[in-house]
């Protein structure tokens, strides 16, 4: 049975991993030498150590996919002894340090590969995470709008989710809702920021707007049985008895086993 975690790790991946990177333009060469279209640099350019060090970088990410974490740091460590320009390294190392339970070790690698490419929105992204983690707030703050601010970045929806939770456990409900309504309009079918806006809304006893955003998740194929529960409690908070058993009815025959259902079974609707 599949589950997935409403709670968002906050961390983007390495999505250009064993892809080609775009590094720009080469240099036009020495002073005073005629300047002349550069080619972008390719896959096919890459030295041998660039490629070397990307197959070990592409073990440690099997490794690391496969929660063999020592394993993975063994090839992590030789991709950088191989190339220690390769950015995506450090971001792998900081997931993997992450995965350990290591912040400071984390945060060190998510540092050293925003000193590669000081414009990796994803480093600022996972960076900004794992500060929140911290409770650093402002920190985060920053580097989550330092990501979204990028007008090429691609995952601006996820940090303006992981950006709105932050801010939510910052104690800053407003700002957490505007973050969250403005992920959810860039990517309505993400089940986190849909469960993370509806319990924020729950929680401020917006019940109407709660059940619309929950609604719409429990009613689709992402719904779980944390999901399920909230439908619940909005329901029972806007005295819907026949929708509040019927997700119920959802709950017990979907996830017998979820402590969900034991609180719900034993009338804990306020925890």
């Amino acid at each position: 049975m599949k589950r997935w975690s409403w709670m968002p790790l906050g961390l983007v991946g390495l999505s250009v991993l064993g892809t080609a990177l775009l590094v720009g333009c080469a240099s036009s060469g020495a002073p005073g030498a005629s300047a002349e279209p550069t080619e972008w640099q390719t896959a096919v350019d890459e030295t041998d150590a660039r490629k070397r060090a990307r197959t070990r970088l592409a073990l440690a990410t099997g490794y690391y996919e496969n929660g063999q974490y020592t394993v993975a740091l063994d090839e992590l460590k030789k991709s950088i002894q191989i190339d220690p320009t390769l950015g995506d390294s450090y971001m792998l190392g900081g997931l993997i340090y992450m995965a350990l339970g290591d912040t400071a070790l984390a945060e060190s690698h998510f540092q050293r590969a925003l000193s590669v490419n000081p414009r990796d929105p994803d480093a600022m992204h996972n960076l900004g995470w794992l500060l929140c983690q911290k409770g650093q707030y402002a920190q985060a703050q920053a580097q989550f709008e330092r990501a979204a601010a990028i007008p090429t970045y691609q995952g601006r929806a996820k940090t303006l989710m992981a950006q709105g939770i932050c801010q939510a456990r910052a104690g800053q409900a407003p700002q957490a809702e505007a973050t969250l309504m403005r992920s959810y309009e860039l990517d309505a079918g993400n089940p986190v920021t849909a469960y993370n806006l509806a319990l924020l809304l729950f929680q401020r006893g917006d019940l109407s707007r709660a059940q619309f955003y929950i609604r719409r998740l429990n009613n689709g194929e992402m719904a779980n049985a944390q999901s399920l529960w909230l439908g619940i409690k909005v329901e029972r908070g806007l005295n819907d008895r026949r929708a509040m058993e019927q997700l119920a009815a959802q709950l017990r025959r979907r996830f017998p086993q979820s402590l969900e259902l034991v609180a719900y079974e034993q009338g804990r609707f306020n925890e």
